[in-house]
């Protein structure tokens, strides 16, 4: 079974944690989901890239997710999740998946 892309996983955990956040408007469900898809990103991460490149791509993770919020304010919730979600998923692919 192929698996599926750093770039995606991370970009679906940021997109699917506020996704589970708002409509279940229950915020720590969405951070499990959150968590969970970072984890498995990180993992991934470490595997195709090296421990240097997982550690980068995690604090981006985690940048993406807080800087969300404020620019939310300027652009909106949802416009503000997928322009994070996409810069992630560039980061992710550029760094781990473009080689495999």
């Amino acid at each position: 079974m192929a698996k599926v892309p750093s770039s995606v996983v991370a970009a679906s955990g940021l997109v699917g944690g506020y996704g589970v956040a708002r409509w279940t408007r229950k915020r720590q469900l969405g951070g499990v989901v959150l968590a969970a898809a970072g984890a498995a990103a990180a993992q991934q991460w470490r595997e195709r890239a090296g421990g240097r490149a997982a550690g980068a791509l995690s604090v981006a993770y985690v940048a993406a997710f807080a800087g969300s919020h404020p620019l939310a304010k300027k652009v909106g919730a949802w416009p503000a999740v997928f322009g994070v979600a996409g810069a992630v998923a560039l980061a992710s692919w550029a760094v781990a998946d473009r080689r495999g």
